[in-house]
């Protein structure tokens, strides 16, 4: 089985890009806990492929869906993304608003389901905590609560598989503190990226393997 994680940073974790098979192809985050988990009893059944880039907004995504998704082939594509779509509004006005956001997002999975009918796709919620980043501007970020509306109606629509992150790295960071899953409140510590693995896998293993 063939799987594409796509994404931003969240995804991207300092990978190694001159690789796909060796250290660091995976990266630091989340995709590293995927690959770890599906290949250590099975390493010759799944082919996983680490495609995030910092700093990517949906419109990103869809300029590379050729070279990054569709001439891969692959069983099961993973789509996490978001919060740069705020961001960049925020730091140089170059953010995508949310009904743009939704336009992009349909033409992803439109363009995609079309030239890979049978292909599985996973939509990441995409989520924000209280950090170094976030605090100042909380108001702003937290908006990615509507992007993030957006996504699981999209998964609802299309019938597609849907994966929460927001309630469960907040109901750590509740508990625990925001800094020890995302100290800056976007990109995820070890423990975060943990959290999102497991939220990840949980969907993978009930509802997409089968």
């Amino acid at each position: 089985m063939k799987i594409v994680l796509f994404g931003d940073s969240i995804t991207d974790a300092c990978r190694n890009r001159n690789t796909d098979r060796y250290t660091g192809a995976l990266g630091s985050g989340y995709a590293l806990f995927i690959g770890g988990e599906l290949t250590k009893d099975a390493p010759n059944e799944y082919e996983i492929y680490n495609r995030g880039i910092s700093g990517n907004r949906v419109v990103d995504l869809y300029a590379r869906i050729k070279a990054d998704v569709w001439n891969l082939q692959p069983d099961v594509l993973s789509i996490f993304i978001g919060i740069n779509d705020i961001w960049h509004e925020l730091g140089g006005q170059n953010g995508v608003d949310l009904e743009r956001f939704e336009k992009v997002y349909r033409m992803i999975l439109d363009d995609t389901l079309a030239r890979l009918p049978k292909l599985k796709i996973m939509l990441c919620e995409p989520y924000v905590l209280r950090g170094d980043a976030t605090d100042e501007k909380w108001e702003e970020f937290n908006k990615v609560r509507e992007y993030a509306k957006v996504v699981k109606n999209l998964a609802k629509e299309y019938g597609l598989y849907f994966v929460p992150t927001q309630a469960p790295l907040e109901n750590r960071a509740e508990k625990f503190g925001a800094k020890y899953y995302a100290d800056d409140g976007v990109h995820p510590t070890p423990a975060g990226a943990k959290v999102l693995a497991d939220e990840w896998l949980k969907v993978f293993k009930e509802e997409v393997s089968k």
